[in-house]
């Protein structure tokens, strides 16, 4: 879950952008009080990658906060931004 003003800077198609170049799966969604939520899945090292980069996001983003959990996999094959 990532805070701050990351909805309507390109936060989600960013994210889809970078979680594609790491070869992860999984997606990125609005949630209603302003925060973006991201369930990727892929390799240690890729996921560390991802999340160094949503700690600092797009360039138009501000990230307040960053809460990160391990959760099982349940297996997507693409990465994409829910609505």
């Amino acid at each position: 879950i990532i805070t701050g003003l990351v909805q309507g800077v390109f936060f989600r198609a960013e994210t889809k952008r970078k979680a594609d170049s790491l070869g992860l799966t999984g997606w990125a969604k609005n949630l209603p009080d302003g925060s973006v939520e991201i369930h990727a899945e892929g390799p240690s090292d890729a996921l560390t990658q991802l999340e160094q980069w949503c700690m600092r996001g797009p360039q138009a983003a501000r990230v307040d906060s960053l809460q990160s959990e391990e959760i099982p996999e349940e297996g997507f094959e693409i990465f994409e931004v829910a609505r």
